[in-house]
């Protein structure tokens, strides 16, 4: 969310950038908003007049009333009464026009940073570049679930007939290279100096509003029927949550924590042929990476958090390249945003395992998470995440560019610990 103020003095910078964004159709909000806004302040002023005012007349009244003029002490209460009334209805009207300011508010896009490429939609991103060289075997690559049902590793029809289309069974040896995965990624990033946790799985809705957009969460979240609670879409809203309505010290910064969450979906919209199966789901389990840090430091974090992703898909072998995401691809919240993408032998293209986004100040600002600099001074803090692997997948990529003619799958050196010591399935 935007600073009003910064609204208010920059209204054609605002403009520019939702026509960057190609939402046209908010540009109008600009100027409503600062209508608003003056008739907000407008209103506030006449308020604080009349406080001033009902202040001063109160002491006449004394004064009055110790003069023994009591007729004229009773004219100047009426004035008083009368001031009180339109007091009450400025007060409530100052109630209205912040909401009405507030709902606009948290639908204007926040501004893209310079280096963000401009284009409409997601066929516009750019790749950034390639890591490891990809390779298509000489034998044909079957489709994941024909993978993993060779190893009696996933039961999609009981999953059917339990909660429907979108959740699945693992089993055996594909269930234990899922939690393998997510164990070897934990530790990935603990030895990279983040701090571990668990989250809760689910948060308030004054939490959701502020990590997301309105269309996000309407295309994401699962309500709970009844309660004031949404299951967590990912783990980083309930981790950026953690810091609501907090001032942090400048000396404790960055905040740097890396969490395992399961993680729950509507996933509105069509779903083609490469969306079946494990690719996109209702459950899932994921690894996940959060900095909240000073402004300055902000673009440097964005680069080390990517980072961290491209080492884990390349310590595992996996071919991986980075893409930055156009202004029309970006959500409203963000400033900048890289899709780590992993290679496919069998599409013999790349498709997406994680993404990283420098959000700015604009979570920050909607859940109140302030900085106290040394000079006691307070701001409002940047807030980033990243996904570190989430295994459905990661678990897609590691089982195509490890499989081999024969139907067995290679386990990488750094994740047999966390098999029992097996080099491969079978």
């Amino acid at each position: 969310m935007l600073d009003i103020k910064f609204l208010r003095e920059n209204p054609d910078i605002v403009k520019k950038n939702i026509e960057n964004k190609f939402q046209m159709d908010k540009l109008p909000l600009v100027d409503e908003v600062i209508d608003l806004d003056q008739k907000k302040r407008d209103a506030q002023q006449e308020a604080d007049n009349l406080r001033a005012n009902r202040n001063k007349i109160s002491k006449e009244i004394g004064a009055l009333m110790a003069q023994g003029k009591k007729e004229e002490a009773e004219e100047v209460k009426k004035k008083v009464a009368e001031s009180a009334s339109r007091l009450a209805e400025l007060e409530k009207l100052e109630k209205e026009l912040d909401e009405k300011i507030m709902n606009i508010m948290l639908i204007i896009p926040n501004i893209i940073d310079p280096s963000v490429p401009i284009g409409k939609d997601d066929s516009e991103n750019v790749e950034i570049k390639k890591y490891g060289d990809p390779v298509v075997p000489e034998f044909e690559v079957p489709y994941h679930t024909e993978i993993m049902e060779k190893f009696n590793g996933i039961d999609l029809d009981s999953a059917g007939k339990v909660a429907g289309n979108g959740f699945y069974y693992l089993m055996g040896d594909v269930a234990r290279l899922h939690s393998a995965i997510l164990a070897y990624a934990r530790d990935f990033m603990i030895d990279r100096g983040f701090t571990y946790c668990i989250p809760p799985f689910m948060i308030r809705s004054n939490v959701v509003t502020g990590v997301m957009s309105f269309a996000e969460m309407d295309a994401m979240m699962y309500k709970i029927e009844g309660e004031d609670l949404y299951l967590i879409g990912t783990s980083e809203h309930s981790m950026i949550g953690k810091f609501i309505d907090t001032i942090v010290p400048e000396e404790k910064l960055p905040q740097t924590l890396t969490s395992y969450s399961p993680c729950f979906r509507k996933e509105k919209g069509a779903h083609g042929i490469e969306e079946r199966g494990v690719y996109r789901i209702h459950q899932f389990e994921k690894q996940e990476m959060i900095v909240v840090c000073k402004p300055e430091e902000s673009p440097m974090w964005f680069e080390k958090l990517w980072q961290n992703t491209v080492d884990l898909f390349r310590s595992l072998d996996i071919p991986v390249r980075t893409i930055e995401c156009c202004s029309g691809d970006l959500a409203d919240l963000k400033v900048k945003s890289f899709d780590v993408e992993a290679w496919s032998p069998r599409q013999k293209k790349y498709f997406e395992v994680g993404s990283c986004s420098n959000l700015g100040d604009a979570q920050a600002r909607r859940l109140k998470i302030r900085v106290k600099g040394e000079d006691g001074n307070k701001y409002f803090a940047h807030t980033l995440n990243n996904t570190v692997v989430a295994p459905p997948r990661m678990l897609i990529a590691f089982l195509e560019n490890n499989l081999r003619e024969d139907g067995s799958v290679a386990i990488p050196e750094v994740l047999r610990p966390y098999m029992g010591g097996k080099e491969e399935i079978r």
